[in-house]
């Protein structure tokens, strides 16, 4: 009985302390008095603690959440503990680009620059379900939200620079396919739909290096991340027990961050674009994650996608 605790519970303390110990941390100091940055889903997680770590160093932060409540509270949170008051909330729900836009116009007509855009808000919701824009749901909050959030706000963004965009993708992308011709589709049955995170933690990935190449002598640099496997609000939706080892293994919040903040503050990173990190490393991506054709692709399909959904002009 001895040998079946004593083992399991040598194995979990071993585990834990090579997880804390090969955990990238972001040991920049740098300010970010005077920048205006964006970070979407900051109200919880790895948005929150990165939002966090940003007013800290005296940055102006938007903080971009679909629910008002959650949003201000976190708002508060933020103010409290950084003594920064220059924080506030704007509402946005990835799932409407109706909202998508109107956040988009309503930051360009009030703030003077866009310094940082953290693309962190995400979804693992497994129901298949559309929005009301007819897109898959985690398909359009991973990816056609984001995409549209980013090449509205692209003006205003390259008009700051020297600024960044940061895109929260995952490992997960190099099992992920993307299909040009179906990702904006319904997945046709339950195990094609096990894949559709994956499939848009690779689209981050490719949006990535097209942006990437776009934006080549620009002054503006977007890279993307794999923040580890993280114990956040995404899996609020699993069982009791699953929440709970999720808890016990998975990093936490603040250590998930650490290379979101990394590549947003970063001096040594001030002319790097088209890169992935993880654990504040740059990492090799899948051979699929490099393809400058399916990227291409994939954009053409995006920029489709989004203008369908535009609000029609009365001639």
């Amino acid at each position: 009985m001895y040998f079946y605790v004593t083992v399991p519970a040598i194995v979990f303390i071993v585990y834990k302390v090579y997880q804390k110990w090969s955990c990238g941390m972001c040991t920049s100091d740098a300010r970010m008095t005077g920048k205006v940055v964006i970070v979407t889903g900051a109200n919880t997680g790895i948005g929150f603690e990165t939002a966090k770590d940003l007013a800290h160093r005296g940055a102006r932060i938007i903080l971009a959440c679909r629910d008002e409540g959650r949003g201000t509270t976190a708002m508060h949170k933020i103010i409290e503990t950084t003594q920064n008051k220059n924080v506030v909330f704007k509402q946005l729900d990835l799932a409407s680009l109706k909202s998508v836009r109107a956040f988009a116009e309503d930051v360009i007509q009030t703030e003077p620059a866009i310094h940082v855009l953290v693309n962190n808000a995400g979804t693992g919701k497994l129901d298949n379900s559309l929005t009301e824009d007819s897109l898959p749901i985690e398909a359009q909050i991973n990816h056609f939200g984001p995409f549209l959030l980013t090449t509205l706000l692209l003006p205003l963004i390259k008009a700051s620079a020297p600024s960044r965009i940061v895109n929260v993708s995952s490992l997960l992308h190099k099992v992920g396919k993307v299909d040009p011709e179906s990702f904006h589709k319904p997945a046709k049955n339950s195990i094609q739909h096990m894949r559709v995170y994956s499939n848009t933690k690779l689209a981050n990935m490719l949006f990535t290096r097209k942006l990437s190449r776009d934006l080549e002598g620009s002054g503006v640099t977007v890279n993307c991340l794999h923040p580890g496997a993280v114990s956040t609000d995404i899996f609020r939706n699993k069982y009791a027990i699953s929440r709970f080892f999720i808890k016990l293994l998975f990093k936490t919040s603040f250590e998930g961050a650490q290379t979101s903040i990394y590549l947003a503050v970063a001096p040594e990173l001030e002319n790097v674009s088209g890169k992935y990190f993880v654990d504040c490393q740059e990492a090799v991506p899948s051979k699929s994650a490099v393809d400058d054709k399916l990227a291409d692709k994939l954009w053409e399909l995006s920029e489709r996608v989004v203008a369908d959904s535009e609000p029609k002009k009365n001639i």
